[in-house]
């Protein structure tokens, strides 16, 4: 069995486990909207040309997700890049920017075979000279998850235009889930090269290989694309135009969608509790299917660069102060359960329950700051620290609300500060100016990818999006993510993601809260809708608008 053969072996597991396991939650949500998305357009007949208005919340920071990254940001920015391979529902590559590959034998490289042909959208030629610079200078130094997938990637070498071979320091098996252009993105090195990436005017006016050209971008209106005439996959884009609307209001976005001005929003568009009412729509579809690859995780973070958070029993309090059942019941109606530590459940090849867990229970809450020195003063307050959501609409900023309550009830008081996108990226991952905050990232397929990066501190990168932002640099938790890193035997290997699920819950640098279902809200007009794992992120290059 060769190592990508694994990771698919792997994904097939996997994808069998969710197919059961969601089946039941889907069902609930979807009703009758889900019967039509599995069948396809009601009734519309599909048509090429015309234009797709989707709707995105929030404004992302920058237009290429391997560098600003955000969930906006991989919304459009699949659009504009490809990746050297595709996913397929099961978890398979497929061809894409590379044509064929090979692993060698004992696992320490794979050869890919380049498209002929391709070209960046201002003209010039894609060669293997663009998947060094991007996997070596940017994936690898900028990406908040690049340096724990490819960190045993050493060289890429270059034997001619369109042929680039990877080389490892031992076998990876972990990468063949970060080769599709939604993870690792391949970038044009005539225009990063010798400039900072973080800051290459580029970011905001991209150019890439993808099926679709930038065209403008207007701040807190509009983001503007239009079919690529020169795209190699030829007969795609359907679409001649993909123009993205930023609204920020949460019930207008509800209304462009019921009144059609809009037809296509990912990424929890609406208000969680718009959506019984929108899948009883005869026009609109609500969908869950394509977001089993990022796997979200909603999480609650501490400065520990700040007191009193290096206590431990300050951190255990707060776990005990946040009833999980009611932030999944009230805040997100449903849409979520409690998370027992920082893998999902699903992932059943990775994850344990044997862990230590933090039962709802102020009592605990208060006796733990009582024996950390955090007495109550005579106005019942013992601590006063701000709290920062993530910016991902109103849904974050109520669960911010829910957290400043709970807080209160143990005498900790918190100030919530809110932010667009841009300020929260800011504030978060390059000032660190905060005492706590909260959000959700993606764990992945494997937890190599998406959450090592909360608790590795080689994952504290200034400046990067969704990297370990609170400053966790535990010796423990290193010594263990870096065994992940290089252990070769699947067993053992699994027995050490196994061991960190149980020192992020012992060592609790970060309280993981729950596991989120995400859903994408469409015209069902609409058809080639992509519901393969990583669909809700995926190019909109196959989709048709009916007539």
């Amino acid at each position: 069995m060769t190592f990508d053969d694994l990771f698919i072996s792997r994904a097939l597991s996997r994808r069998s486990v969710l197919v059961q396991a969601g089946a039941a939650g889907a069902a609930l949500l979807l009703g009758a909207g889900g019967a039509r998305a599995a069948s396809g357009v009601s009734g519309a007949t599909p048509q090429t040309g015309g234009t797709l208005i989707a709707v995105l919340d929030p404004e992302p920071a920058g237009l290429i997700a391997g560098i600003t990254i955000s969930a906006p940001a991989v919304a459009v920015s699949s659009n504009l890049f490809d990746g050297l391979v595709e996913y397929d529902e099961t978890f398979k590559p497929r061809p894409s920017l590379a044509t064929s590959w090979e692993t060698a034998p004992d696992g320490t490289a794979i050869t890919f075979h380049l498209r002929e042909g391709v070209t960046w959208h201002d003209g010039a030629p894609f060669t293997s000279a663009d998947v060094q610079y991007s996997l070596m200078e940017v994936t690898k130094k900028t990406h908040p998850r690049g340096n724990a997938v490819f960190a045993n990637l050493v060289a890429v070498e270059t034997p001619d235009p369109l042929t680039a071979v990877l080389r490892f320091a031992r076998p990876s098996p972990v990468v063949w889930a970060a080769f599709n252009g939604t993870e690792t993105q391949i970038l044009p090195k005539h225009l990063y090269e010798g400039t900072n990436p973080l800051a290459n005017p580029w970011n905001v006016k991209p150019v890439g290989t993808g099926a679709f050209v930038f065209k403008e971008w207007i701040k807190g209106d509009r983001i503007v694309l239009e079919r690529n005439p020169n795209y190699w996959d030829k007969g795609r884009p359907s679409l001649d135009r993909v123009v993205f609307r930023i609204i920020r209001d949460a019930a207008s976005r509800a209304a462009a969608l019921e009144t059609g001005e809009a037809q296509y929003i990912p990424l929890n568009p609406v208000p969680l509790s718009d959506v019984q009412r929108l899948k009883s729509s005869k026009d609109l579809v609500v969908e869950t299917r394509g977001f089993e690859g990022p796997a979200p995780m909603y999480f609650f973070d501490f400065n520990l660069r700040r007191e009193p958070f290096g206590d431990i029993r300050v951190r255990q309090a707060f776990a005990h102060a946040l009833n999980r059942q009611a932030l999944a019941d009230t805040v997100f109606y449903g849409l979520a359960k409690p998370a027992t530590g920082p893998v999902p459940s699903y992932q059943a090849q990775f994850y344990t329950p044997d862990v230590p867990q933090y039962d709802f229970n102020i009592a605990k809450a208060e006796a733990l700051l009582d024996a950390a020195g955090l007495k109550k003063g005579a106005d019942g307050v013992r601590l006063r620290i701000d709290h920062v959501p993530a910016a991902y609409g109103e849904d974050y900023r109520r669960a911010g609300e829910f957290f400043r309550q709970a807080l209160k009830r143990i005498g900790v008081e918190v100030t919530l500060r809110n932010f667009d996108l841009p300020t929260y990226v800011k504030i978060i991952f390059t000032e660190y100016d905060f005492d706590t905050h909260s959000a959700w990232y993606s764990a992945y397929p494997d937890p190599q990818i998406g959450v090592q990066r909360r608790f590795w501190s080689q994952a504290i990168k200034k400046g990067t999006p969704s990297s370990n932002a609170s400053g966790v640099a535990d010796p423990e938790i290193d010594a263990v993510i870096e065994r992940i890193q290089t252990e070769g035997d699947v067993g053992k290997r699994n027995a050490q993601v196994r061991e960190l699920q149980r020192l992020a819950q012992v060592k609790l640098p970060s309280i993981t809260l729950l596991e989120l279902t995400f859903f994408r809200v469409y015209s069902s007009r609409l058809s080639g809708i992509d519901f393969s794992p990583f669909g809700g992120y995926q190019s909109l290059k196959s989709v048709q608008v009916g007539s």
